[in-house]
C-alpha cells in the first residue's frame, strides 16, 4: 500500500519504518496507526527482511505521543477505540517473529514510548526524553510507579540506567550505532533468532518449570535445522556461516 504518514525503506535485509510527521513531532493519529499496522505486516511477510528499525523523522521526536488535535474532537468511545487500536498495533509489533529496534532520536512520550517498548530492543540519543507507564515489564513495577505517579519526562541516560534503553549514543552516532547492532543481529542464524524471540515472549508469562519446557522444545527444534549444521560447521572450520533461514 501507499503510505502518507510513514516511510518504509529497505536496505539489504533491514527494513526501516519512520513515522514521518515532524511538524507535529510525529504524533500518532488513527491513520498513522493503520499505516504502521500495514507496514509491520509487510515486513513480517517479507522473507528477505531479517530485522526492523523503527524511528521518527526529524531531530526533535521519535514519537511524542497521541495526536492531541485528533483527540480533542473525539467522544469517549471514539477515544477508547483509538487506544484499543493502538494496543493491537503495538501488540502486532511485539509479537513479530523478527527482531525490531526502536531508534529513539528525540521525544518518546505516551504512545510513542509504548511503540518503543513494543520493539525487541531500544537505542537512544543522549538528548532523547522518555515517559510513560508501561515500563513495568521492562524495568519493573518500582520504576513504573515512579514514572506514572510523577508524570516526569526521563532522560535517555536514566532510561538506560534502569534498563529501558539497551544502548545509548551521542546524537551524531545514533544511526551508525543502531545499525551496527542491527548488523550483529542480522549475522546470527535467522531461525535461532526467531525461536529465541518466541521463547522469551512466551516464557515471560509462565512459571519457571513451564518456561524450561518451552526452552527445551525450542532447543530441540533448532537442533534439527540446516542453519544449526551450517553454524556448527562454520565454527569448526573457522569461517563465517552462510545461514539460509532453514
Amino acid at each position: 500500500m501507499g503510505y502518507e504518514n510513514i516511510l518504509l525503506e529497505r536496505t539489504g535485509a533491514v527494513a526501516t519504518v519512520t513515522v514521518n510527521r515532524p511538524k507535529v513531532l510525529n504524533a500518532l493519529n488513527a491513520q498513522t496507526l493503520r499505516e504502521l499496522a500495514a507496514a509491520f505486516d509487510e515486513v513480517e511477510a517479507d522473507a528477505a527482511i531479517r530485522c526492523l528499525v523503527v524511528t521518527g523523522a526529524g531531530e526533535k521526536a521519535f514519537v511524542a505521543g497521541a495526536d492531541i488535535n485528533e483527540l480533542a474532537t473525539m467522544q469517549p468511545l471514539q477515544a477508547k477505540d483509538l487506544a484499543f487500536h493502538g494496543q493491537q498495533v503495538f501488540g502486532r509489533l511485539e509479537k513479530m517473529t523478527k527482531p525490531s529496534i526502536a531508534m529513539i532520536n528525540g521525544f518518546a512520550l505516551g504512545g510513542g514510548c509504548e511503540l518503543a517498548l513494543a520493539c525487541t530492543l531500544r537505542t537512544a540519543s543522549t538528548t532523547a526524553k522518555l515517559g510513560l507507564p508501561e515500563v513495568a515489564r521492562i524495568a519493573g513495577p518500582g520504576v513504573a510507579r515512579e514514572w506514572v505517579l510523577t508524570g516526569d519526562m526521563v532522560s535517555a541516560e536514566e532510561a538506560h540506567r534502569v534498563g529501558v534503553v539497551n544502548r545509548l549514543f551521542a546524537p551524531e552516532a545514533l544511526r551508525e550505532g543502531t545499525f551496527q547492532l542491527v548488523d550483529t543481529i542480522g549475522k546470527r542464524g535467522p531461525v535461532a533468532v526467531r525461536l529465541a524471540l518466541e521463547t522469551i515472549r512466551r516464557g515471560m508469562n509462565m512459571s519457571q518449570p513451564e518456561g524450561e519446557v518451552i526452552e527445551s522444545d525450542m532447543f530441540a527444534l533448532a537442533a534439527t535445522t540446516s542453519d544449526m549444521r551450517e553454524g556448527m560447521g562454520a565454527f569448526l572450520e573457522k569461517r563465517k556461516p552462510l545461514f539460509q533461514g532453514r
